[in-house]
């Protein structure tokens, strides 16, 4: 499991986020590199075409993190970011696409990726999710992980319901409980209030799953979850 690593340089006391952004189109590169541009921590220190690139372009500047498109020529999204997220320093990834539904975005997600945005994000929501990502924080809302973990439900098992149990099957029986409970893209407090826990302890606890779960972050406990068939409760 791979963890945000602070940047080397500080403006203002935070510390310089460095982006690559990554995407077959010259004039979206351009637009994004102007969007963040006016922000003062975060610095696009390269940008790739394809995602070949991206992987020797990440492995040259070592970003923070990556903004990536999916559908590319040659070496696309998907497959430079289960490449980086498979490295030891791996960079944070946030996918950029046009569709918010797309099985495609579901594979970056159990590959690792921090979250998914669109095309037409704005500006300043673009920089907070490039801030968060940073951190170590998912780049996806409640909402967007519901839909997300429902597209799973609907795509049929296949075998994958008796795998993901067995895997969830290492899991204490709160830590459990919290997976499920994330599985719901319900936050820390939210889970703290149900279950009538401190704050810490469910930090603690969602620590445990994912070393225990061998995952990068919340959005692929969630989807390991619904692939369980563990449908939370409202």
């Amino acid at each position: 499991m791979t963890h945000p690593m602070p940047a080397d340089n500080a403006v203002g006391g935070q510390p310089v986020i460095d982006v690559l952004v990554v995407d077959d189109d010259p004039v979206v590169r351009f637009g994004l590199k102007m969007m963040l541009s006016g922000a003062p921590d975060l610095r696009v220190v390269a940008e790739a075409s394809d995602g070949a690139e991206a992987v020797e372009l990440t492995r040259r500047h070592r970003p923070d993190v990556v903004l990536m498109d999916i559908r590319m020529p040659g070496t696309d999204g998907l497959t430079a970011t289960e490449t980086l997220r498979g490295e030891s320093s791996a960079p944070q990834v946030i996918v950029f696409t046009t569709f918010d539904a797309d099985a495609h975005v579901l594979r970056a997600l159990r590959a690792g990726a921090a979250g998914f945005l669109l095309k037409d994000t704005p500006p300043d929501e673009l920089v907070v999710a490039i801030r968060h990502a940073a951190q170590g924080r998912p780049v996806l809302s409640p909402e967007v992980t519901r839909r997300l973990i429902a597209r799973v439900a609907e795509s049929g098992q296949d075998g994958r319901q008796h795998t993901a149990r067995r895997r969830l099957d290492v899991l204490a029986d709160r830590e459990r409980t919290v997976a499920v409970e994330i599985g719901a893209g319900r936050t820390n407090a939210e889970i703290a209030a149900r279950h009538h826990l401190g704050l810490t302890t469910v930090k603690t606890h969602v620590s445990a799953i994912l070393t225990k779960l061998d995952l990068n972050n919340r959005v692929q406990v969630a989807l390991l979850v619904q692939e369980a068939g563990l449908v939370p409760p409202d």
